[in-house]
């Protein structure tokens, strides 16, 4: 069984329309502040971002956010956080984000979102990290994102076993319990990648 003690979200720095969302990102902020699990995540005070990070500070949890300084400027950043780190661009964030992260979750959001959600699933095909991720599709919301993934993999673009890259879960409760259930981490060699 894998140690997790910090889990990077990536999420919409928007709330959406539908109250779900707001709903699980609030949960999901409890559940790592009931289980010790600290939240590494984008910086920000607004989107569900800002509601999974107020979450966790509620509930006595440590967060620690990772904002580029154009943004920071821009004054949404979180002041009230644990940590706020601000880097000088969008790559280093993703970087710093991965550096403090045991696994990934992947809540809705926008752009940004899908950005960081393909760049981390690409570097763990390409064998570059072994940490979860899990896609939590609360109210069917990556349903698009897996017929595509489908769509790749019958178009030859996308190998069927880099399905097993991710998992999918419906709700944020059962986030904990699939990572749980994961293999400790094992890194491929270069002729297990393509």
């Amino acid at each position: 069984m894998r140690t997790i003690e910090s889990i990077c979200v990536y999420c919409g720095s928007a709330v959406g329309k539908d109250l779900g969302h707001r709903a699980a990102a609030r949960r999901f902020g409890e559940i790592l502040a009931e289980t010790g699990i600290r939240l590494v995540y984008g910086g920000g005070r607004i989107g569900l971002m800002g509601v999974i990070a107020d979450a966790v500070i509620a509930g006595g949890g440590r967060v620690t956010g990772v904002i580029p300084g154009h943004l920071e400027s821009l004054e949404v950043g979180h002041r009230g956080i644990t940590e706020l780190l601000v880097v000088d661009s969008m790559h280093a964030r993703k970087n710093a984000m991965f550096e403090q992260a045991d696994a990934f979750v992947v809540l809705p959001g926008g752009l940004g979102t899908l950005d960081e959600t393909f760049e981390i699933l690409t570097w763990r095909q390409l064998g570059l990290h072994d940490k979860p991720i899990v896609l939590v599709d609360v109210e069917a919301y990556w349903q698009p994102f897996l017929r595509l993934f489908d769509h790749m993999v019958g178009s030859g673009f996308v190998a069927p076993e880099w399905r097993r890259l991710f998992e999918v879960v419906d709700r944020v409760d059962a986030v904990i319990p699939a990572l749980q259930r994961l293999p400790e981490p094992r890194l491929r060699e270069a002729s297990e990648l393509f």
